[in-house]
C-alpha cells in the first residue's frame, strides 16, 4: 500500500484552500498546543514571545536563539497532529541563514514558517522600539525563504512586515505586495492601528492575509465575521493561552500563600490530559503473559 500520510505543509493548505475564516490560538510548549487540539481547533501558531516568556521568562527582544526555538518547536509539533505554525523571528541572519533556518524548521515538523523585515534583534510587532531593514533587504529575505521552499522545504511561508509603525501604512501595504508578488503563500501586516487601516491592507492586499489579535494591544479585537468580510483569511491569537496561564497561576499562588484551596482540575482529568491513558493502553499492548 502506498504511504499517504499527509505532510504538516499538505494538511495546512487544504485547511486554506476551505472557505472561512481560519482561527488560531497561540501556543508555547508541547502541553499547551495539546490543548489547542483537544479543544478542537485544527492549526496553532508557536508564538516567539510565548516562547520567550515560558522558556526564559525575557521579553520577545531578540534574546531567544534559533537552537531554543527550534527545540521548542519539535516538542510542540511532536505532540500533536495539527499543523503548527512557527515564529521564525527575522531568520537569524543572512540569505543563507534564512535557508537553513526554513530548512529546519521545516524538518521539525512545523506547516509554515513566519519571517519578518525587523532589524536584528527583533522585538514584539506591538511594543516600543522597532526598526525596519530597508525595503530590498526585507525583500531578499523572504526571496531566500521562498527558494528554500521550491527547493525541498516542505513548508509554507508568512511574510510579515512592521512597517507599519516605523513608516507608516502605505510602506507597509508596498511591502506586502512585493512579499505576495515573490511568492509568499501568506502575507501579514502588523499591528494596523484603526479598523479603516485593517481594510485597506484587506483590499490592495492580494493572497492569505493574517489578522494577529492581542489583548489589549494596537490592532482592534474585531469579531470573526467582521474579520472575514474584511478580507481576512487567518486569525492569530499569539498570547491568551500565556495570558491566561499567567493569571491563573498568579491568582492559585496567592491562595496557596494564603492558606486557601485553589480551583484545580480533577487529578483524573490531569493524568488524562497529559497522557497516562494512551501510556496504560500502550503498555498493556506489550505486557508479558507471565506478570
Amino acid at each position: 500500500m502506498p504511504h499517504t500520510t499527509k505532510t504538516p505543509a499538505e494538511k495546512l493548505r487544504e485547511l486554506l484552500n476551505r472557505p472561512g475564516l481560519l482561527v488560531m490560538p497561540g501556543c508555547h510548549d508541547a502541553i499547551s498546543a495539546k490543548l489547542c487540539q483537544l479543544a478542537g481547533f485544527e492549526t496553532a501558531f508557536m508564538s516567539g514571545f510565548a516562547v520567550s516568556a515560558s522558556r526564559l521568562a525575557q521579553p520577545d527582544t531578540g534574546l531567544i536563539s534559533y537552537t531554543e526555538l527550534l527545540d521548542q518547536g519539535r516538542n510542540i509539533c511532536d505532540a500533536v497532529s495539527i499543523p503548527i505554525w512557527g515564529d521564525g523571528d527575522t531568520g537569524f541572519g543572512n540569505a543563507i541563514n534564512i535557508k537553513r533556518t526554513v530548512h529546519g524548521y521545516a524538518q521539525a515538523g512545523f506547516a509554515c514558517i513566519m519571517l519578518e523585515d525587523q532589524v536584528a534583534p527583533k522585538r514584539c510587532g506591538h511594543t516600543k522600539g522597532k526598526a525596519i531593514v530597508s525595503r530590498d533587504e526585507a525583500a531578499m529575505r523572504i526571496q531566500a525563504a521562498i527558494d528554500a521552499r521550491n527547493e525541498g522545504a516542505d513548508i509554507l511561508i508568512m511574510a510579515r512586515t512592521d512597517a507599519r509603525s516605523t513608516h507608516g501604512l502605505e510602506e507597509a501595504i508596498k511591502r506586502a505586495q512585493i512579499f505576495h508578488a515573490l511568492g509568499a503563500d501568506i502575507n501579514f501586516v502588523e499591528a494596523p492601528e484603526s479598523i479603516d487601516e485593517m481594510r485597506e491592507y484587506c483590499s490592495r492586499v492580494p493572497g492569505y492575509k493574517v489578522a494577529n489579535l492581542i489583548e489589549h494591544g494596537k490592532t482592534p479585537l474585531l469579531s470573526h465575521q467582521q474579520l472575514e468580510e474584511m478580507g481576512y483569511k487567518i486569525a492569530v491569537y499569539p498570547l491568551t493561552l500565556l495570558n491566561v496561564a499567567i493569571k491563573a497561576m498568579q491568582q492559585s499562588l496567592d491562595q496557596l500563600k494564603n492558606g486557601q484551596p485553589s480551583e484545580v482540575l480533577d487529578f483524573q482529568k490531569l493524568t488524562h490530559i497529559v497522557g497516562f491513558d494512551d501510556y496504560y493502553q500502550e503498555e498493556n499492548r506489550y505486557r508479558l503473559g507471565d506478570e
